[in-house]
């Protein structure tokens, strides 16, 4: 099967010269220059993995991505020139997997979108994995890739889907935040306390009653989380 990767900039040259990288690894690219065209090129064709530019005419990158997670979960990489650690977990909290500060290795950005095309197409590889796992209410199916919460589907992102898979499946298991972030990003953790820490808020707020103060997903203090039995 060959990928699809939708690549979003207003700046021609960054999309002509990421579209040759992908393509040398036998990728498929669409390409759009601001995020309304990024959302008509979606709603046109299967894609599989969107890079998306911050800055741009018409339609930036958070609103698109604002857009875009009302009804699709596929994984987002953001770009941005902004390198400050604020910047990235604004990004992320808004509904990117992964973001990436210019300027960047075309390499590097390959790399990013394979990692998230194995998150994406094969997610829930872990050990003691089933296929179904409830707990009080919460469901996550590893075959339809949905999560449910008292009959209510919940809206993941990959990212967000994986995480709670992984705690699901070792419910009462505490993870290191360094421990979450290698499993599941599948990379060295460096700087992975942020990151981790705004994905663990997402999800708290799609199937916490009172994300304050959570039934399901606690935090250990100085060690991580864990999903409670």
């Amino acid at each position: 099967m060959v990928h699809t990767v939708l690549v979003t900039d207003d700046d021609q040259d960054i999309r002509d010269g990421i579209e040759i990288y992908l393509k040398n690894e036998g990728y498929h690219v669409l390409k759009a220059a601001n995020g309304l065209e990024a959302i008509q090129l979606l709603e046109e064709n299967e894609v599989h993995v969107m890079i998306l530019d911050i800055m741009m005419p018409k339609m930036d990158g958070i609103s698109a991505t604002f857009k875009i997670r009302e009804q699709r979960n596929i994984p987002i990489i953001m770009l941005s020139a902004k390198a400050e650690d604020s910047d990235k977990i604004h990004g992320l909290l808004v509904g990117a997997d992964d973001y990436v500060t210019k300027p960047f290795h075309p390499m590097e950005l390959v790399a990013r979108v394979k990692s998230q095309l194995r998150r994406y197409v094969t997610l829930g590889n872990y050990e003691d994995k089933a296929q179904r796992i409830e707990i009080d209410g919460l469901v996550l199916d590893t075959d339809a890739k949905d999560v449910t919460l008292h009959g209510e589907t919940i809206k993941l992102t990959p990212i967000e889907f994986k995480i709670t898979e992984l705690l699901m499946a070792n419910a009462g298991r505490v993870f290191s935040i360094h421990e979450i972030y290698e499993r599941v990003w599948n990379e060295p953790a460096y700087n992975a306390e942020n990151i981790v820490a705004v994905h663990i808020r997402k999800i708290r707020e799609k199937i916490e009653a009172d994300p304050k103060n959570p039934r399901y997903v606690k935090v250990v203090w100085g060690i991580g989380y864990k999903m409670e039995k």
